[in-house]
């Protein structure tokens, strides 16, 4: 089973080309342009075992908003689209996922709804060339787009760093749970038969 997509997004203001792969090994060549989201990017993929060639030029001149939207957009339609038609998928993934101070849960449902709960403080705005509030915009554009529903909690922390880095690490975690393969289950994990 080849659980891979490929998605080329071009708007006015940001062009992207993005190969992911569910079953991979955490392999990555990641350039948005912005340093701190190709390192987050980076740790969801090495603690999800995802692989991920993500090119993005967009128009960080202005700010880095629709750039970390579009990936989420885009990653969104990847995931959705790698998945097929969901047979045999454990559907459900959980993680409570610590980085030194911080810790933060993350459940995700590949459910078919999207929605998205996110319940995630910052105390300061910026993190060198990335605004903070944009964890929430990409998480929102991944799950509109994936049509999956998304709960984050960051349960407590106080480096701004270390709590996003927990965020992206659990949302890893939890897609490489959901995503998982359960010879068990006859079709999708649904009493509806349909996800």
């Amino acid at each position: 089973m080849n659980r891979s997509a490929q998605v080329k997004r071009t708007t006015a203001e940001t062009d992207i080309d993005l190969t992911f792969t569910l079953d991979g090994k955490g392999e990555t060549d990641i350039k948005t342009g912005i340093g701190f989201m190709d390192h987050m990017l980076t740790l969801m993929c090495k603690h999800g075992f995802l692989n991920m060639i993500l090119n993005c030029k967009g128009d960080i001149e202005v700010d880095g908003h629709h750039t970390v939207e579009d990936i989420g957009i885009a990653l969104g339609k990847a995931f959705k689209t790698a998945l097929g038609n969901r047979s045999k998928i454990s559907r459900y993934g959980t993680v409570l996922t610590p980085m030194d101070e911080s810790l933060a849960l993350i459940a995700l449902d590949i459910s078919g709804r999207a929605f998205l709960h996110f319940d995630a403080v910052f105390d300061t705005p910026r993190l060198g060339d990335f605004d903070t509030e944009l964890v929430e915009e990409f998480m929102r554009a991944f799950t509109n787009h994936a049509e999956v529903t998304l709960h984050i909690k960051l349960l407590y922390g106080k480096n701004n760093h270390h709590k996003i880095e927990a965020i992206f690490k659990g949302f890893g975690r939890a897609i490489d749970q959901a995503t998982a393969v359960q010879n068990r289950i006859d079709g999708v994990l649904s009493t509806k038969g349909i996800l």
